[in-house]
């Protein structure tokens, strides 16, 4: 299963005290193929940093960029479809372009999604995905 993680799930899942650690588990037992994309990593790196440290940052991405179940993807097509945050953008862009089964978000933002027939993206919250897994 092909899964595009939006970094508010990432971030939370980061610290092994977390509730939501159970994400970095599942991928380190390659229950699921972890989408990323340039520019992706770039607002994971970003973001990490800004709220961990850059080593953290480094670790992370390291990570995420030698495991086998990783799986690196580059848009060719911007489809807009995500108004509120056009930066949310990118990882539905992500989602389509790497056959995605769902895209995995906290974000109300992505809520349009669900109300979109075409393309189609399985928008789920962290906690619908960990009952999906």
């Amino acid at each position: 299963m092909i899964v595009v993680i939006d970094t508010n799930c990432l971030l939370v899942s980061i610290p092994p005290k977390s509730p939501y650690y159970w994400l970095y588990a599942a991928f380190e037992k390659e229950q699921f193929i972890w989408a990323i994309s340039n520019e992706v990593l770039h607002e994971y790196e970003e973001q990490i940093t800004d709220k961990y440290s850059a080593k953290t940052a480094d670790l992370v991405l390291s990570i995420l960029l030698s495991a086998p179940n990783t799986v690196l993807k580059e848009p060719y097509y911007n489809w807009h479809l995500i108004h509120n945050d056009k930066d949310d953008n990118k990882f539905v862009d992500l989602a389509l372009t790497a056959g995605a089964d769902c895209l995995v978000s906290n974000d109300k933002d992505f809520n349009v999604l669900k109300t979109i027939d075409f393309p189609k993206i399985q928008l789920l919250t962290l906690n619908d995905f960990k009952t999906y897994l």
